[in-house]
Order: C-alpha cells, then structure tokens, then sequence
C-alpha cells in the first residue's frame, strides 16, 4: 500500500504499525515523534496504531547539537 511519508510517497507492506515503519526506517522509537494524518501518535501507541493506505505520516527526528 501507498502511504505519504514526510511529503514523499512510499510504498509500505499493509497492516504496517508505526512501530514496523520505524524499524523500517531504521529509527529509535525514542529518537522521533510520529504524526499520522495531523494526530500526534503517543509513543506507547506505536504498536497498535496500523497504517491505512493514504495515511499522511511525518516523522520528525531529534537532534542534539547547539
């Protein structure tokens, strides 16, 4: 199925959690916060929240620096 990843279409297998992007992504479930469709994902919800097709994701990572 078709998602929308940070204003990019991608390809991702159906039923995919957030937590199965991130892993796909190869990112630490502590490191980001997720947005699906405007709605900010708790991260304990990582799990059980299933991508739809069409589903507007933003992932958003942080940095340290200053």
């Amino acid at each position: 199925m078709q998602i929308t990843l940070n204003g990019k279409p991608r390809d991702v297998a159906d039923a995919m959690t957030v937590t199965g992007l991130l892993q796909q992504l190869g990112l630490h479930a502590m490191r980001v916060a997720v947005q699906v469709n405007l709605d900010i994902i708790k991260r304990e919800q990582y799990d059980a929240t299933v991508l739809k097709p069409e589903d507007k994701v933003e992932v958003l990572t942080f940095m340290a620096g200053g």
